[in-house]
């Protein structure tokens, strides 16, 4: 038997495939449709303190190999996402995440102490990086010591696993991985969306209600496996590689770079059952090329490239 299982701190998953943040709802949406049980864990949708109501439409544009988002965190709250949705996930056979977005320090810091206080939550996954809000958001992702203070505010806070979502839209993603990770971090979540645009030439307006937004999907993969690269040579905590992964083989070019598990999105879209059948091709790549424990893939690229020189094309 293929080992499938990894750990990020004490908390156990057992296989290295999570369906996104953003992408599978609060969890109970797709019940219907997806035996959750046979993913490694759930990222919920990103959750503030009070409601949000997010931006107005047009906030999904599809795109060539991908999908540009403006949805600006729309979420039920934290205290309605506890009376309403967390008794179901905690009955789930698998890891519950809770992602958390904010517009303030304080927003954050309260969000995940009366999270930190329920059942059924494992871990927490920070969301410093969305490009789709006026206030916090990237603001927070763009800054490298305001995204280490809110890690290190969060760490004490909290024993459960903390992982921090970061931006690919700065220079040197692998500076802020270090950042978090010397604040307290257990994890990284790599990449978030790229900032991207797109344009009706009949009306000659943009798409998007807010002009720009978050660009997804098999369009953004070679960036996010870039990105994933850049950080392993920086890190030595697990990194979520994320990022246009629509198959067995992108999620093992994402494990060959570095990262320790993968974070199915945008496919949710085009099959909720789509992490399901990844996880279960990862096991049996493994098998294939006779390897026991699918972890064994994490990093395994052969690169032949000096970190330094990496970094002077960046």
């Amino acid at each position: 038997m293929v080992k499938t299982a990894f750990n990020i701190g004490e908390v156990e998953f057992k296989n290295r495939v999570l369906v996104a943040s953003g992408t599978f709802g609060y969890g109970d949406e797709l019940k219907e449709l997806v035996d959750v049980s046979k993913l490694g864990g759930i990222i919920t949708k990103s959750l503030s303190w009070k409601p949000r109501d997010g931006n107005p439409p047009k906030r999904i544009v599809e795109t060539a190999s991908g999908m540009l988002n403006s949805i600006g965190l729309a979420n039920i709250g934290v205290e309605d996402f506890v009376e309403e949705k967390l008794p179901y996930l905690e009955k789930l056979d698998t890891v519950v995440i809770a992602n958390i977005a904010a517009s303030s320090v304080e927003e954050y810091c309260d969000v995940l102490a009366l999270l930190d206080e329920k059942e059924g939550i494992d871990a927490f996954e920070i969301n410093v990086s969305c490009p789709n809000v006026k206030e916090g958001g990237l603001s927070f992702g763009t800054d490298c010591n305001a995204t280490a203070e809110i890690t290190s505010k969060l760490r004490a806070l909290t024993k459960k696993p903390l992982i921090i979502k970061l931006t690919p839209n700065v220079t040197h993603i692998s500076e802020f991985a270090k950042a978090v990770e010397e604040a307290g971090a257990d994890a990284v979540s790599v990449i978030n969306t790229v900032i991207g645009m797109a344009v009706d030439i009949k009306t000659r307006k943009p798409k998007l209600s807010t002009v720009t937004g978050g660009l997804s999907g098999p369009a953004i993969k070679p960036i996010a496996l870039a990105k994933v690269y850049e950080v392993a040579q920086t890190v030595d905590i697990p990194i979520l590689g994320i990022g246009g992964i629509a198959s067995t083989e992108d999620a093992v070019e994402f494990l060959l770079v570095g990262a320790s598990a993968v974070q199915i999105g945008t496919m949710n879209y085009v099959d909720p059952t789509g992490s399901i059948k990844i996880a279960d091709g990862l096991r049996r790549h493994a098998e294939s090329n006779s390897l026991k424990d699918v972890g064994d893939l994490v990093g395994a690229i052969d690169a032949n490239v000096e970190f330094s020189v990496l970094q002077s094309w960046l």
